[in-house]
């Protein structure tokens, strides 16, 4: 089960680094970003625009980050719970010799 929160986990943040990308290349209001390099094809949807690729990109990917967030923490609730029921094992002390008792020695005065 570790294996596969690992794996989940690893692709969760490539995700999330791709999803900061298509974020920061996205053109803002004020056209500071590096989305003004970009063509104009918001200009076929009229003044306000539609949405273009990566706006659709971002939603998908802004999707599949809550999903992905919901279903890490469910995974990784049950380990949790799993490891809580898990039985403690249990080692017991070796045998004494039969010679000795089971009192301690006093020290001599």
């Amino acid at each position: 089960m570790n294996i596969i929160f690992g794996l989940f986990f690893f692709v969760y943040i490539i995700l999330c680094s791709f999803l900061v990308l298509i974020i920061l290349m996205q053109k803002g209001k004020s056209s500071m970003g590096f989305g003004h390099m970009g063509g104009t094809s918001q200009i076929l949807f009229g003044g306000s625009g539609g949405q273009d690729i990566l706006q659709k990109i971002t939603w998908s990917l802004g999707a599949i980050f809550l999903f992905g967030s919901l279903g890490l923490a469910i995974i990784k609730s049950r380990q949790s719970k799993e490891s809580r029921y898990v039985q403690p094992t249990v080692i017991e002390a070796p045998a004494k010799p039969a010679g000795q008792d089971n009192q301690p020695a006093l020290p001599n005065k």
